[in-house]
């Protein structure tokens, strides 16, 4: 496979290649050793495609995985306590998860266990490889990969998505790369308040 597109949001790539090139280096590797023509197993059944050979979006992912955690990217959870209450949340958002829980408590509330999981992280970048529905990769971006921003986890977010000519090759509502560039174009350049890159695959 290989980048055929990449989209740089308050200067993630920037940030990427001046402070960690070697993890960039790392990822153009990982993307370029997927053959993913050895991985058009799924037989459609929808009407317009029946029959027709189509990428297979969990042997994508499997590959991916495999191949990340050869080079040490591992999969990061960040854990917090929610409740109904904006103004204790809005105080127990940056606490740890502990202090968050017994500070909602201490206010009468109810402190509710929630988490946040990413697919690869190392040395602050996280990754998430999204062959998904469009709804999957909108909470990548305005909430996972916020997530761990503001809880100072990571320093960066990359979201790894199908080109159109990609997705066409798919089951219809994966979601891909031109559309989720206009999404977040048409946000605004500060929306979401997080460093990232988009990075656009083909075969």
């Amino acid at each position: 496979m290989e980048i055929k597109q990449k989209y740089s949001h308050l200067n993630g790539f920037e940030f990427l290649l001046f402070h960690k090139k070697e993890l960039w280096e790392e990822i153009e590797e990982v993307i370029k050793s997927i053959d993913a023509n050895k991985l058009k197993t799924k037989i459609s059944k929808e009407k317009t495609k029946r029959g027709k050979k189509l990428f297979a979006p969990k042997s994508l992912n499997e590959e991916f995985k495999n191949k990340f955690k050869e080079k040490d990217w591992e999969e990061a959870i960040i854990r917090y306590y929610v409740t109904d209450d904006e103004k204790i949340i809005r105080n127990t958002m940056l606490l740890t998860p502990e202090i968050q829980k017994e500070q909602i408590e201490l206010n009468g509330k109810n402190a509710i266990k929630s988490f946040n999981q990413t697919d690869f992280v190392k040395e602050r970048i996280a990754i998430e490889v999204q062959f998904g529905k469009y709804s999957f990769v909108a909470y990548d971006l305005f909430v996972k990969h916020l997530a761990f921003y503001v809880g100072d986890q990571i320093d960066l977010g990359i979201e790894i998505l199908p080109m159109k000519s990609m997705q066409e090759e798919m089951s219809s509502g994966v979601a891909y790369y031109e559309r989720e560039l206009y999404n977040i174009v048409r946000n605004g350049r500060g929306v979401p308040a997080v460093p990232l890159l988009i990075l656009g695959i083909d075969e």
